[in-house]
């Protein structure tokens, strides 16, 4: 693959009109391919340890694992999805409705997980019969692209065109750029600033925003499970997850209780000068986060902050104080630190977390450990975000898991509150097009009284 755009955009969109017609078995025959070629052991072995080599960020472990969880759920949602000819019918309504893919599609790969993104990507969108182009992080640009040619080695192995999913060799700024105002589509997954980016370049996009989940737990949660449940999340892949717990609120009758329950779980809890030297550290011109500590291990954050913690420490905690800029503990911190908030009244917690949201996640995601459903409906109500998990490891559920059926995906829609078009995790149904055919059916026309009957009888017609 040669990084001429314009040359790469043709092959794409030669090799779309090569598929846009196929039936649905053809289709899904090539989505099992690639789906499989990417589940082998040493595939995702090499790609898992490729990622962390080549970026320092995460988990290798953690990281293959992924990619065979990401692949398989993205496989299993859509095993009986229909994205080929007539796909629905309303026989009442005379309405037909028909797939059509969309074209040729950027996607914009992060570093934080430059081949598990494309997996479920990959698969999604040939699932619906587009062409794709990836645009790597520049920090892992060699993960990306080895990815991209798992794929395409699987898809010339069942005699499909290969340049269904192309990657850009050698990524900058203005081969991103030209990429997605040539594409008829682009996916985004990335911080606010990319989000700009993207919708600069004047076409239809999904797009993402920042993480920064909040995980409430109330009295009548089981705490030795919630903090479990929390450190596994905190510490998969060292936090490299948007969908990693950035903070916990604790109501203040189990707050002690469960402060031991998380330290019990590896959790270390800075006092008050460990706090500022760690605060100096992660973000030392008092506003930007210090790149060196994404998704590193507690380890080695806690020793480059000049910290003494125990050898079995697995995450850093600190006591939330402010929102907002003037304490940068309240927002996203991509790493195995996690702020401890207390709350007394939960509408109370609600007000804050509303707060917390606005300064740094809105429209992402929140988490909450409770048996209480009016609290975890009140929680639905207030909180301006596209996805609430409920006692859960919040980043092994959120963007799908086998105990959640939230679809399986690594880019989270975060809605109008983040400038996204869309608030769901994305998946193959963000990728079609539908024609509707409709046929006459039998007239009927309402009154305006009909329509309007509750407030006539209550109002009257004057």
């Amino acid at each position: 693959m040669k990084d001429n755009i314009q040359e790469m955009y043709a092959r794409a969109r030669k090799a779309f009109r090569e598929v846009e017609y196929w039936p649905q078995d053809k289709v899904d025959e090539m989505v099992q391919a690639v789906a499989w070629e990417l589940m082998r052991d040493d595939v995702r072995h090499k790609l898992g340890h490729m990622a962390v080599d080549e970026s320092n960020i995460g988990n290798a472990e953690d990281k293959v694992n992924k990619i065979k969880n990401k692949t398989l759920g993205t496989l299993y949602d859509m095993r009986d999805a229909k994205t080929c000819g007539m796909v629905e019918e309303n026989k009442a309504l005379g309405i037909r409705k028909f797939a059509k893919p969309i074209g040729v599609i950027a996607n914009v790969v992060p570093c934080t997980n430059p081949e598990s993104t494309i997996c479920c990507l990959a698969l999604s969108t040939l699932k619906t019969r587009n062409a794709q182009i990836v645009s790597p992080h520049p920090r892992t640009q060699k993960t990306s692209y080895a990815t991209v040619e798992h794929v395409r080695k699987a898809l010339g192995k069942i005699g499909a065109p290969v340049d269904l999913v192309q990657c850009i060799e050698k990524t900058s700024h203005a081969k991103t750029s030209e990429l997605m105002a040539n594409c008829d589509y682009a996916v985004a997954t990335g911080g606010a600033a990319l989000v700009e980016v993207v919708y600069a370049a004047g076409k239809p996009a999904q797009t993402v925003g920042a993480g920064n989940v909040v995980s409430i737990v109330d009295e009548t949660a089981d705490l030795t499970a919630a903090a479990n449940k929390i450190k596994l999340s905190k510490t998969a892949n060292n936090s490299a997850s948007c969908s990693s717990e950035n903070a916990v609120a604790l109501y203040e009758s189990i707050y002690e209780d469960m402060i031991e329950a998380l330290k019990s779980e590896g959790g270390y809890m800075c006092n008050t000068d460990e706090r500022e030297k760690l605060r100096q550290y992660m973000w030392p011109d008092g506003t930007h986060l210090n790149r060196e500590i994404v998704a590193r291990p507690a380890a080695f954050i806690a020793q480059n902050a000049g910290l003494t913690v125990p050898e079995d420490t697995r995450f850093l905690m600190v006591v939330g104080e402010k929102i907002g800029p003037e304490d940068m503990f309240s927002g996203e911190k991509i790493s195995p630190v996690l702020t401890v908030w207390k709350w007394t009244d939960f509408d109370e917690m609600l007000d804050r977390l509303e707060k917390i949201l606005k300064f740094s996640g809105e429209g992402h995601s929140t988490s909450i450990h409770t048996e209480n459903d009016e609290r975890r409906v009140k929680l639905a109500l207030r909180a301006n975000v596209g996805r609430i998990v409920c006692n859960m490891p919040h980043a092994h559920a959120n963007s799908g898991g086998w105990t959640t059926g939230l679809p399986t995906t690594d880019t989270l829609g975060c809605g109008s509150w983040a400038g996204n078009i869309f608030s769901g995790n994305v998946n193959w149904e963000n990728f079609l097009n539908y024609t509707l055919l409709s046929i006459p059916k039998e007239e009927y026309i309402p009154t305006a009284q009909d329509l309007c009957a509750p407030y006539l009888e209550k109002w009257g017609e004057e």
